[in-house]
């Protein structure tokens, strides 16, 4: 494994095999690269994979611009995409990920092959808007360990809590021991609220596919088949459960569709 910092930018190289082609990864709200942690297996073993921490997480420059925007996510894609010398690469991206990617397609569209959006949208709806202020409302009356403590609420299923607790339990005070700073996780909220490319999915040629959970109690299934009806190479996957993090609720059956849409067998 390779690794480096560009322009504030945590990022890793995970070498697949010989000529593979690269695939980068961006994760949602949280930002890290651990996200990924149950499809790296999967995927080193067909591609070269690039994590990387978004800007105001991780291990990555924990401040952000006044002006911070899905835009400016995208283009933090393509620095690191320049830091690992990688002309082009597919791209997995989680909710804000996801968006990032499309906002690379409208952008960049040369650094980009396939592109694939988890729970992601074209703009937000008023339920979504709702979830995030709720949210919102919770770090700024109550603290990270709040937030935190909310956070599986959303991300999954009620019995998946029930039967995972004690590790869920453990997860927690990491994330609250490496939460990002307040004012950054908010502004990284705003950004999520203000994005609206509805108008523009037509102009993106690339092949996508659009994966989400019946169940995503955040992100509802519907914002997913908005993107799919206005992107022109799109191809919608919905699983019947999981939540909003089917990617670690139920992978293996994530990673098959992934692997084989990536291959182009879908």
């Amino acid at each position: 494994m390779a690794s480096g910092t560009a322009d504030g930018l945590y990022w890793e190289v995970h070498d697949g095999p010989a000529d593979s082609p690269s695939v980068i990864l961006s994760a949602g709200l949280g930002g890290s690269a651990a996200f990924w942690a149950p499809q790296m297996q999967a995927l080193t073993e067909r591609f070269r994979v690039i994590l990387y921490d978004h800007r105001g997480t991780g291990r990555s420059d924990r401040s952000l611009t006044p002006d911070h925007s899905v835009a400016a996510m995208a283009q933090d894609i393509v620095t690191v995409l320049d830091a690992t010398d990688t002309d082009r690469a597919h791209l997995v991206g989680h909710a804000a990920g996801g968006n990032a990617g499309l906002q690379l397609a409208l952008d960049h569209p040369d650094r980009l092959d396939r592109l694939v959006v988890v729970n992601g949208w074209s703009r937000p709806d008023a339920h979504v808007a709702r979830c995030f202020s709720a949210r919102t409302r919770l770090l700024e009356a109550f603290g990270p360990a709040a937030y935190v403590e909310a956070q599986a609420l959303f991300l999954y299923p009620p019995d998946w809590i029930s039967e995972n607790d004690a590790a869920l339990r453990i997860s927690d005070a990491h994330h609250v021991e490496n939460f990002p700073r307040p004012d950054v996780m908010l502004a990284r909220i705003d950004a999520l609220l203000a994005l609206d490319i509805d108008d523009r999915l037509s102009a993106i040629p690339h092949p996508v596919l659009i994966s989400a959970s019946a169940d995503d109690m955040l992100i509802p299934p519907r914002l997913s088949r908005r993107l799919a009806e206005g992107l022109p190479n799109a191809t919608l996957a919905v699983v019947p459960y999981g939540g909003h993090a089917f990617t670690a609720t139920v992978p293996d059956v994530f990673n098959a569709r992934l692997i084989a849409f990536l291959l182009g067998d879908v």
